[in-house]
C-alpha cells in the first residue's frame, strides 16, 4: 500500500493499481491524518478541519467516513480484527504507515539527508520527480491544507535549489540549465536560484549568459525590491569575472535550514536572526516553524514546549509579518498546551500562553480568535508572576502590551505596561526587552502628543539598540522623528509640508528592505494621507501607491479628491469597522471625515462614539510612525455633522 498527497490525493495498491477512496470528504481525512505525520489526530479536530461550520451529525459522519476508508484500504481484513492502517487512538484516529510508502514524508526525509550528506542527493533527486503537482491538490479550500502546501512549498523550492548546490559542487550542473532557468523564471525573488542558475551556465561554458544572468538578478533586485544584491551573487560575479578557481568546486557542507541543527540549536540561531531585521529576520521566521515542526515529530512534549516558548523575540506591531507563520505558531503552541494539560509544567504553560498571546496579532483576528489571545495574554501574566520569573513575566507582559487595543483610547494603559517592562528590563539586565519598553512608551508618548517624551524614548531606544546590535530600532526611531517633523509643519515657523513629506519617503525607503511586510505595506501612503489631512489637503490619488491593508478606510477621501462622490458614498457605506490594532484610531477618523465631507450623520455618529475615550489622543500616533492630527478634531467634525439638521 502506498499513499501520495504530492497532487491530488491517492492512494495506490502494490501493483499500482489504484484504490477507490470515496468522495472529497473521504480523501481529507486521509490528507489530514497523512499530515499528522503517525500522531494521533483528535476527533474534535477532525470535525473542525473538515467543516468550517460543522453540522449537527459531524461526528457521526466523521466516522462513516473513516470506517470506508478503513475498508478501501484494507479490503482483505477479517471481521472484528483491529484496524492496521487508520488506528483508533485516545479521542481520535492515526495513520500507521512506514515513511517510505507516503511520498511527502520520502521527500522530507530524502531532504534531510541531503542536507547532512551530499551523498545523499540521486535519493532527493527522486523525491523531487515524484511531486505531481501542489501538495492536497485536491482539497483547496481547507486552512489546514493551506498551511501545509505553503509549508511544502517551501520545501520543495529548497530542495530544488539544494539538489543544484550539491551537483554544481562536486563538478557536475552543466545539464541543469533548462530546469534552473525555469526555477528563475517561477521564483525570480529567490536569491540563491540566480546565483545556481549562473552557475550552471558557467559550467556549461555559456560565461557570457551567466554574467548576463547576475546582472538581470541585479536589476530585478534593485528595480522591483530597491535591493542590492547579496555578497554571495556579488562574489560569484567577480569569481566569474576573474576566472576563478573557486568556480570549479569542491564538495562544501550545505548550511541550509536545519542542517545538522537540532530543533533547540535551530530556535536559538533564530533568536539571534530576528534581531538583525532584512532577509534574516525572515530566515528565523522559517527555521523558527521548523524547529517547531522538528520538535514535534520527537513525540517529547516537553521539548515541543520549551522549543516554541522559547523565541521570546519582543513584538512592537499588532499585525503580523507572516500571519500563515504566525496560525501554525499558535496551533502548534495551542496543541502542546492542550496535551499537557491542566497540571503540566507552571512554566512551560506560562510560556506556551505567552507565545500565544504574541503570535495572535490583533490586526489579524476574528473576535473570537481575539479573546482567546486576550485570554491567553492574562493567563500568561498571572502564572509569571506567580513564578516570580522576571524574563517570563517580561515576555508575558509583550503578549499584554499586544492585546491591549481592545479598543480607543488606551495610550495610556500601554505606557503602564511599557514602564513595567522596562523597570523589570532594567534590573534584571534584559536589554532586548528594554528596547521593547522603550518603543512602547514612545508609542503612547507619541499617542498623547507628548513629543517631547517620546522623543527621549527614542534616544533611549537607540543608545540601547547600539549595545543589543538591533538595527531595526533606528527604521521605527527614524519613523517617529518624520511623525515629529509632520506635526511641527503645522505650526507657525515649523518646516513645511514638504519637507515632512521627504523625511516619510526617507523613512520609508529604510523600513523597504527591514523584513516586516506587516508594518511596512500600506504606511507610506497613511502617512502622506495624514499631512495632507494637517494641511486640509485633499487625500493622495496617485494610482501607484499600495495602501494595503487600510485601502477600505481611506478609499472614500481619495474617491472624494477625485470628485466621485457618489462612489465615495457607496465606499463608505462598505467600510468596515477598523481592526483593534495600532491603526484604529486613524480608521475611525478617516471614516468621521468622509461621513462628514458627504454628510453621512448616522457614520458620523458611530464614529464618534467609537473616539470618545481617544479624545485626548492624536489619530495614528499611537503607531509613533505617523499622524493624522489630534482625534478631538475629528471628534468635533462628527458631532457637528451627527447633531446638524
Amino acid at each position: 500500500m502506498r499513499i501520495d498527497v504530492l497532487g491530488a490525493v491517492r492512494a495506490l495498491r502494490d501493483d499500482g493499481s489504484a484504490v477507490d477512496l470515496g468522495g472529497p470528504r473521504h480523501r481529507e481525512v486521509l490528507a489530514r491524518l497523512v499530515a499528522a505525520e503517525g500522531r494521533m489526530v483528535t476527533t474534535e479536530t477532525l470535525v473542525d478541519d473538515l467543516w468550517a461550520d460543522p453540522p449537527a451529525r459531524a461526528v457521526g459522519a466523521l466516522r462513516t467516513f473513516v470506517a470506508a476508508l478503513r475498508r478501501a484500504l484494507e479490503p482483505d481484513r477479517p471481521p472484528r480484527s483491529p484496524p492496521r492502517v487508520i488506528i483508533t487512538e485516545g479521542p481520535g484516529y492515526a495513520l500507521r504507515l512506514p515513511r517510505e510508502d507516503v511520498d511527502v514524508h520520502r521527500f522530507q526525509d530524502a531532504l534531510a539527508r541531503a542536507r547532512r550528506n551530499p551523498d545523499a542527493v540521486t535519493d532527493l533527486g527522486t523525491a523531487l520527480a515524484a511531486w505531481r503537482g501542489p501538495a492536497y491538490a485536491d482539497v483547496p479550500g481547507s486552512p489546514w491544507a493551506q498551511r501545509e502546501r505553503t509549508r511544502l512549498e517551501e520545501l520543495r523550492l529548497e530542495g530544488v535549489e539544494l539538489r543544484a548546490r550539491i551537483l554544481l559542487d562536486s563538478g557536475e550542473g552543466a545539464d541543469l540549465v533548462a530546469e534552473l532557468g525555469a526555477h528563475v523564471a517561477e521564483h525570480p525573488w529567490r536569491e540563491p536560484a540566480w546565483g545556481l542558475l549562473a552557475r550552471a551556465l558557467h559550467r556549461a561554458g555559456r560565461q557570457a549568459d551567466a554574467l548576463a544572468t547576475l546582472r538581470r538578478a541585479r536589476t530585478m533586485l534593485v528595480d522591483q525590491l530597491g535591493l542590492d544584491p547579496g555578497a554571495d551573487l556579488q562574489r560569484l560575479e567577480m569569481d566569474i569575472l576573474t576566472g576563478s578557481a573557486s568556480l570549479e568546486g569542491a564538495r562544501t557542507a550545505w548550511t541550509g535550514p536545519g542542517a545538522r541543527f537540532g530543533p533547540r540549536t535551530t530556535v536559538d540561531l533564530a533568536r539571534t536572526l530576528a534581531l538583525a531585521g532584512g532577509d534574516a529576520l525572515v530566515h528565523s521566521r522559517r527555521d523558527r516553524l521548523a524547529a517547531i515542526q522538528a520538535a514535534e515529530r520527537t513525540g517529547d512534549l516537553s521539548l515541543t514546549a520549551r522549543i516554541i516558548g522559547a523565541y521570546d523575540v519582543p513584538a512592537i506591531w499588532s499585525r503580523a509579518d507572516d500571519p500563515e507563520q504566525s496560525r501554525a505558531v499558535v496551533v502548534a503552541a495551542e496543541r502542546t498546551l492542550t496535551a499537557l494539560g491542566p497540571d503540566g509544567p507552571a512554566d512551560l504553560s506560562a510560556r506556551l500562553l505567552a507565545t500565544i498571546a504574541v503570535e495572535s496579532r490583533s490586526a489579524d483576528l476574528s473576535g473570537i480568535e481575539l479573546r482567546r489571545a486576550q485570554q491567553a495574554a492574562l493567563q500568561a501574566e498571572a502564572l509569571a508572576r506567580d513564578l516570580a520569573d522576571p524574563a517570563l513575566l517580561v515576555f508575558a507582559l509583550n503578549g499584554v502590551f499586544l492585546q491591549s487595543f481592545t479598543r480607543p483610547g488606551l495610550a495610556a494603559v500601554r505606557d503602564r505596561i511599557g514602564a513595567e517592562i522596562l523597570d523589570l528590563a532594567t534590573v534584571h539586565e534584559l536589554p532586548n526587552f528594554a528596547v521593547l519598553a522603550r518603543l512602547v512608551r514612545l508609542q503612547a508618548a507619541s499617542a498623547l502628543g507628548d513629543l517631547d517624551a517620546a522623543t527621549s524614548h527614542a534616544e533611549a531606544a537607540e543608545q540601547l539598540a547600539a549595545i543589543t546590535e538591533a538595527p531595526l530600532v533606528s527604521v521605527l526611531t527614524g519613523w517617529f522623528r518624520a511623525r515629529a517633523t509632520a506635526a511641527r509643519s503645522t505650526e507657525p515657523g515649523g518646516p513645511t509640508a514638504a519637507t515632512a513629506a521627504a523625511h516619510y519617503r526617507a523613512a520609508e525607503n529604510a523600513l523597504r528592505t527591514a523584513g516586516m511586510p506587516g508594518l511596512h505595506r500600506g504606511l507610506f501612503p497613511l502617512a502622506l494621507l495624514g499631512l495632507r489631512l494637517l494641511h486640509d489637503r485633499p487625500a493622495p490619488t496617485d494610482p501607484h501607491l499600495d495602501w494595503g491593508p487600510y485601502r477600505p478606510w481611506a478609499r472614500p477621501l481619495v474617491l472624494l479628491a477625485q470628485d466621485r462622490a457618489e462612489e465615495a458614498r457607496t465606499a463608505l457605506a462598505a467600510v468596515p469597522e477598523p481592526p483593534r490594532d495600532h491603526m484604529q484610531e486613524a480608521m475611525w477618523c478617516l471614516t468621521a471625515r468622509a461621513a462628514v465631507r458627504l454628510g453621512e450623520r448616522g457614520i458620523a455618529a458611530h464614529a464618534e462614539a467609537a473616539l470618545r475615550d481617544a479624545c485626548a489622543e492624536h489619530a495614528g500616533a499611537a503607531s509613533g510612525m505617523l499622524t493624522l492630527g489630534p482625534v478631538a478634531r475629528y471628534l468635533a467634525e462628527a458631532k457637528a455633522c451627527a447633531g446638524a439638521g
